[in-house]
């Protein structure tokens, strides 16, 4: 029976689940060449701990981290729909509840966001 996202240990979970797919990804895959997985999800999971728990752990600059993979390897539209898509199935398989949809929400609003800020024309 599936649950919603409620603890640190859930985000652990599904961020794992997540990047077993998102890594081996054929349109994403490769923007993840040079990450180092274990030393990227206790970051990635503060991230989401404070943006759907409201925990003050993280204080890095996605953007930041984003414009750097943008310099390697543009990150496309595309790009960015594929990671909502692989992201919000993953939640779907793992979990359900108010903090799953929420979730999903906040994805894509983040895609939406890095999106407008790396590829907006000037």
């Amino acid at each position: 029976m599936k649950k919603d996202i409620e603890t640190r240990e859930d985000l652990e979970y599904l961020l794992d689940e997540f990047y077993k797919i998102a890594t081996k990804d054929n349109e994403i895959g490769h923007h993840f060449d040079d990450l180092d997985v274990k030393t990227h999800l206790p970051v990635i999971v503060d991230f989401w701990e404070k943006t759907l728990f409201g925990k003050p752990v993280y204080f890095g600059n996605p953007l930041f981290v984003h414009q750097i993979l943008h310099a390697k390897s543009p990150l496309t539209l595309a790009n960015f729909q594929r990671w909502v898509e692989i992201f919000s199935a993953t939640i779907d398989r793992l979990f359900i509840g108010e903090t799953a949809e929420a979730a999903k929400l906040r994805a894509k609003m983040i895609a939406h966001s890095l999106n407008q800020n790396l590829n907006r024309k000037s």
